[in-house]
């Protein structure tokens, strides 16, 4: 689990790194945030095919087929000679990707006891540190020496290590990783997951509408993810009811924040400061290996309760996020965003783990995989619509580059400190 987490954690660091350079040599820059945007969504239906899938049958044979279809969309994208193609290529990768991780919950759940998985959870950090530290410079140099194609390429190559490593102790632990036949399939949840996919990209597309057509598009977008959401997360989650709704909604809106931040910032250095697609993707570095020591730390605290984790977490990202808005707004040295960033890293480390320890906790066996498909269908989610929103902000608001785009993160992120106690369980009362 920890090697696939890795390879998703390089891949992805990676090609956040060399994004701005693929725009530039394909003419993107219109498809930008539509290439980010694109996997999270496509990702909600994969997450909810594999939960389902995972609930009926185990985890094994969802996980083994979404890693290949991921594998596939990687292929497409690192082959690419159009935006639209490599747009295309990051809708197979994104549905494949997320599926991948469902199934690892899953697995959590049924092999580790409920005393370990904070831990285990903080292995999923760190497999994020090597690929935090060398990833983006890693990414920059093989695009500047050879071409962006093989930093998507060079996943496939990894990937020949990796499988036996997973393969192994799947069969192994077969007899833990059973699934429940009485659980039917959802045909109207995995529907219900494609409207809410297809409403979300319409979202991040508005804004190549004209006046007022984009603004009538996007509101419409949005009504519609809200009311087809309610099928794919517990009741309740849109309103924040305290325990597991509130811990899908608050997961939703921090990972809304933390996520569309990083898709700018190294677009913000490139454009602005003048550097290197290297130099511009080490800003990454600091927030995973500060996330990597956070979910460290977090998991020797079993004594702090959930809820007070992500009170810290949540403001300890809205604070990092206004200064990276300050320092857009003022044009104050790039370095201060660095460490503002690694700060943000910092409170996301803490919360994450803790999200998913906290629906473990409150998931019957049978409603693992649905519950665990909620929690990364609201990060996807949440995600994609933020980094479309942004984008949107940015069309709509004339103002220096990239402060429309952290102003919603900022915003993003006060909301979370707003609703972060409820995630407390009713219980505690």
């Amino acid at each position: 689990m920890f090697a696939l987490i890795f390879l998703a954690a390089f891949e992805t660091l990676a090609v956040t790194t060399v994004m701005p350079l693929v725009a530039d040599e394909l003419d993107g820059w219109s498809l930008y945030a539509v290439a980010f945007a694109m996997p999270l969504a496509a990702g909600i239906v994969g997450m909810v095919v594999a939960g389902n899938w995972s609930d009926r049958s185990g985890p094994v044979r969802p996980l083994v087929a979404a890693s290949i279809v991921w594998l596939v969309g990687v292929l497409i994208a690192g082959t690419a000679t159009t935006m639209e193609t490599l747009v295309a290529g990051r809708f197979v990768h994104g549905i494949g990707g997320a599926a991948v991780i469902v199934p690892l919950y899953v697995i959590v759940a049924r092999v580790y006891p409920e005393r370990l998985r904070a831990k285990v959870f903080a292995g999923f950090a760190a497999a994020w540190v090597i690929p935090s530290i060398v990833g983006p410079a890693l990414a920059g140099v093989i695009a500047e020496a050879t071409s962006w194609h093989w930093v998507f390429l060079g996943v496939l190559l990894l990937i020949v290590p990796v499988a036996p490593l997973v393969l192994r102790p799947l069969r192994r632990e077969r007899a833990h990783l059973g699934g429940d036949p009485s659980v039917a399939w959802s045909a109207s949840r995995i529907a219900w997951s494609v409207l809410t996919a297809v409403a979300a990209l319409g979202f991040g597309l508005a804004k190549e509408l004209p006046t007022p057509w984009a603004a009538i598009t996007a509101i419409a977008a949005l009504v519609v993810v809200a009311v087809s959401v309610r099928a794919l997360v517990p009741a309740g989650t849109l309103v924040a009811r305290r325990g597991m709704p509130a811990v899908v909604l608050v997961r939703t809106i921090v990972a809304a924040a933390f996520f569309a931040t990083e898709v700018y910032l190294p677009a913000l250095f490139r454009q602005e400061y003048g550097m290197a697609p290297a130099l511009a993707g080490a800003v990454l570095t600091g927030a995973g290996v500060s996330w990597a020591i956070a979910s460290w730390l977090q998991g020797r605290l079993p004594h702090v309760s959930n809820a007070s984790i992500v009170r810290i977490g949540s403001a300890t990202l809205a604070v990092a996020l206004v200064i990276v808005f300050t320092v857009a707004f003022f044009a104050w040295h790039p370095a201060v965003a660095f460490v503002a960033w690694s700060v943000a890293g910092f409170g996301m480390g803490l919360m994450y783990p803790r999200f998913s320890v906290a629906v473990l906790e409150l998931s019957p066996k049978a409603a693992q995989g649905f519950n665990t498909s909620a929690l990364t269908i609201g990060e996807s989610l949440g995600a994609s619509a933020a980094i479309a929103g942004t984008a949107l902000a940015a069309s709509a608001v004339s103002a220096r580059a990239f402060t429309p785009e952290f102003a919603v993160t900022v915003v993003l992120a006060v909301v979370a400190v707003v609703l972060a106690p409820r995630v407390r369980p009713v219980a505690s009362d």
